[in-house]
């Protein structure tokens, strides 16, 4: 049923997804000796007080969006709980190795310079949340499925 607790996570999982557009992976990480930001649409200089894009990554933004309609996706799917559990782990699949690619796209844009604590953006983590919330999702959907079970045994 979609007024389950399981849309709610997977509600959350698809905006925290979402929210990579805002914001950035690496901040005030230092190419071509400018402090630059890098987000999932691309890198970032303020040069003279104005923020410039000095690079866009056109695949990285599009698949974040298919990325982010996945756990859209699932949510209708709650007439067939078995598929949408399956889905739920496929998902998180996927979210691995887009996390994957964005962390290699963050290495390849600084040229390999590692980051530390203080040049991490938010956006580095938020991928792991919506890993903690599709799991969340999958055994809710798991539970919902073996209430309705026990509920046809009695019948």
């Amino acid at each position: 049923m979609i007024q389950r607790i399981q849309t709610v996570y997977l509600l959350f999982a698809a905006l925290v997804i979402f929210s990579l557009y805002l914001f950035p992976l690496a901040h005030d990480v230092l190419i071509d000796g400018i402090p630059s930001t890098i987000k999932v649409t691309g890198i970032y200089q303020t040069i003279n007080g104005q923020v410039a894009n000095k690079a866009s990554f056109v695949a990285l933004t599009a698949v974040t969006a298919l990325v982010g309609l996945i756990p859209l996706v699932i949510i209708f799917l709650f007439r067939n709980r078995k598929q949408q559990v399956a889905l739920c782990y496929s998902a998180i699949l996927v979210i691995i190795g887009f996390s994957f690619w964005v962390a290699q796209t963050v290495k390849n844009a600084t040229g390999g310079v590692v980051l530390s604590t203080n040049n991490m953006g938010i956006g580095i983590f938020l991928s792991s949340i919506s890993i903690v919330l599709l799991i969340l999702a999958a055994k809710s959907i798991n539970k919902d499925e073996k209430l309705v079970r026990s509920a046809d045994r009695l019948r």
